[in-house]
């Protein structure tokens, strides 16, 4: 019994023993494996250290170029081009041109690449177009939402046209039977187009909306056709009405008050003689109103403070035009001829 325990413990350690041999043997090739990768990563780095800069530097180029001719192939692909234009926001502007405008800035460039801050400032070239905001809806539709220009006025050119303006100065188009009438219109408009004329013709839209809102305060509008506006500092009305040959003078200043005041005086001086001869009236001072008076070719002018009540001015003589002319052609027969120089006789 004693002779056999010692030959079991020892085939227990061989076997012990070959065990750790045989997981020895399959643990080296994986380090191997791992040793050969690294050292191949390490040649690889070391020759690439001799690859010239200029190589390095056309390779990235041409990646680059490759890259590029990629993106421009794909845009430019016929999956990329505009089929679709989806238009919100149209009243007035005519869909047919904006529809036109979006096909032919994006036929070249595709809706992928194309350039939709160009192609919004072009539709607001358009009439009635105020704002555009464009955006993409890939891959082949365009959106376009229009914020319309509001008419704000009407303007009679130089033709004798009638054109609908906005509040910034933009002509839209010619007013039609159908639309509404407004209260009054514009005249005086500067048709040159230049950047001066665009300036002086926005005042002249900025005054006349004034004007518009303080006399429908007023409650005069229905007695003005239009504005003469040539001169912001001489700001002219032509009435209405029976009195359309009237021209009223307002000057640059106070134009509510003057027009209701130089209203008050016509009417008063409407139920007199000199009534159907008035030809204007200028409150350009203010204080005082001048009426002035056709009769035949001769133009007489009388004076009467603007705070007069009418009931005052029928009697009174001094006023009167014919007292005017008769006074003029007496200060013409009582003048004395200047004495010419005394000649020699021959």
């Amino acid at each position: 019994m004693k002779d056999q325990l010692p030959t079991q413990k020892v085939g227990n350690r061989s076997g012990i023993a070959g065990k750790s041999r045989a997981s020895n043997a399959q643990q080296r090739p994986a380090r191997r494996d791992r040793e050969s990768h690294v050292r191949w990563g390490g040649r690889a780095r070391h020759l690439l250290g001799y690859v010239p800069a200029a190589i390095k530097i056309s390779l990235t180029l041409l990646i680059a170029v490759l890259v590029f001719m990629a993106y421009h192939a794909a845009a430019s692909a016929s999956f990329f081009q505009v089929k679709n234009v989806e238009t919100r926001g149209i009243s007035r502007s005519s869909n047919e041109s904006i529809i036109a405008t979006v096909r032919r800035d994006v036929s070249q460039t595709g809706v992928w690449r194309a350039d939709l801050t160009a192609l919004s400032a072009h539709l607001e070239q358009l009439p009635w177009v105020r704002t555009a905001i464009v955006t993409r809806v890939l891959p082949d539709g365009i959106r376009v939402r229009i914020t319309e220009r509001q008419p704000r006025l009407v303007i009679r050119n130089s033709a004798g046209r009638f054109i609908w303006v906005d509040e910034d100065a933009v002509e839209l188009s010619e007013m039609m039977p159908a639309d509404q009438m407004p209260p009054f219109f514009l005249r005086g408009w500067d048709e040159q187009g230049t950047t001066t004329a665009r300036s002086e013709n926005q005042a002249r839209v900025k005054t006349f909306m004034e004007l518009q809102k303080e006399w429908e305060t007023l409650g005069l509008t229905e007695r003005v056709s239009e504005v003469n506006l040539i001169d912001t500092h001489d700001v002219r009305a032509q009435l209405a009405g029976d009195d359309s040959q009237i021209e009223v003078r307002l000057g640059a200043s106070d134009l509510g008050q003057r027009l209701k005041k130089a209203l008050g005086v016509l009417d008063s001086q409407r139920q007199t003689s000199r009534g159907p001869l008035i030809s204007y009236i200028d409150m350009t001072q203010g204080k005082h109103a001048i009426v002035g008076l056709v009769s035949g070719s001769h133009l007489s002018e009388l004076t009467q403070p603007s705070g007069e009540t009418g009931s005052q001015l029928p009697g009174d003589e001094r006023v009167r035009p014919e007292k005017v002319a008769e006074k003029s052609t007496k200060d013409q027969k009582n003048r004395t001829p200047a004495k010419k120089p005394d000649q020699k006789r021959t």
